[in-house]
């Protein structure tokens, strides 16, 4: 029988000891780093590693944004010349606006949400703003942040009533994801640029937009599609609970901004008051949740205003644009 080998001591030798210490204190900060990533979702793991990236020097090239083109669909219509002076005297006693289904063509669309239709919609509308063609943003060169507060309710509560007897709930299944929308327009429009998906209100579009620009500044991408979609119709006798929490009307709408390189780097701040355009929005179409920055940049775009002076209300936090 061998003979049994006597426990590993420290090394005689001072470096050595040293040595050996470094590599255990490596060792046990890599494997704390990656328990800890693996319990985040993935787009925060993702987000992480490129804000740990080094940034590019201020004067040293462009490194702000301008708006090459904004789409908007509401419930009032197609466009910011659809919209009511004030939506509340408009809606009377309805108290969500629904927006129409947009007619897309193609087998792959015969299954698809609404909120899957009025995101792809809304890309096309900004391309036609901007005057560009869709192979234009085609490839691995465009980002796209997608924002949502309440988009996906109406396609999880359609699987949730679909689970009973004799009904298709399988079907449904794939859309109740919130990356269904930004899925559906990346097979769509061909592209393979970064994208990330983020829930909340119009503080998070803020953010989104924020984080965009620094995507274009780090020459992540060449061009930066910020989608927001908003569904209620679904979900009203939910949203109908939350009287005190959500402003009247319930508004649906869709919007996405198309930013590229320019001369404006802009940031995300606290807030304490609500800009003038952003209130010209809310009065004119209602409460649309994290479509509101954007709605507020078309209105901008189209009145020849300053379009970085959102803000937006999310929660109880108010955030806003700034000049980095």
């Amino acid at each position: 029988m061998p003979a049994r080998r006597a426990p590993r001591g420290d090394p005689p030798h001072p470096r050595l000891r040293e040595r050996r210490r470094r590599v255990r204190s490596r060792l046990r900060a890599a494997a704390s780093a990656f328990r800890a990533s693996a319990r985040e979702p993935q787009h925060v793991a993702r987000l992480r590693r490129l804000q740990r990236r080094a940034r590019p020097r201020r004067g040293g090239g462009v490194t702000g944004v301008s708006l090459a083109g904004v789409g908007v669909i509401t419930g009032w219509g197609r466009g910011v010349d659809a919209w009511p002076d004030d939506a509340r005297r408009a809606a009377g006693d309805r108290a969500v606006v629904t927006a129409a289904t947009p007619p897309l063509d193609g087998e792959r669309f015969r299954r698809a949400t609404r909120e899957c239709l009025l995101g792809v919609a809304a890309v096309q509308a900004t391309l036609d703003d901007a005057g560009i063609s869709r192979e234009a943003i085609a490839g691995t060169h465009t980002a796209l942040l997608y924002v949502t507060a309440a988009a996906y309710g109406s396609s999880n509560r359609a699987f949730i009533a679909a689970g009973e007897p004799g009904s298709a709930g399988a079907l449904h299944f794939p859309y109740t994801a919130p990356s269904a929308v930004p899925a559906e327009v990346t097979i769509e429009y061909g592209l393979r640029g970064t994208y990330v998906t983020l829930i909340g209100g119009a503080t998070v579009t803020l953010e989104a937009l924020a984080w965009a620009g620094r995507l274009l500044a780090e020459g992540a991408c060449e061009r930066a599609l910020v989608l927001a979609v908003e569904t209620f119709a679904e979900c009203a006798d939910l949203f109908a609970r939350d009287r005190r929490l959500l402003s009247r009307p319930l508004t649906e709408a869709t919007a996405c901004a198309l930013l590229v390189l320019g001369a404006r780097p802009i940031e995300i701040r606290a807030g304490d008051h609500v800009s003038d355009m952003t209130a010209r929005v809310d009065r004119r179409v209602g409460e649309t949740l994290a479509c509101g920055p954007l709605l507020a940049l078309a209105l901008a775009r189209a009145s020849g205003d300053d379009p970085w002076t959102v803000t937006g209300r999310w929660r109880g936090r108010t955030a806003a644009l700034a000049e980095a």
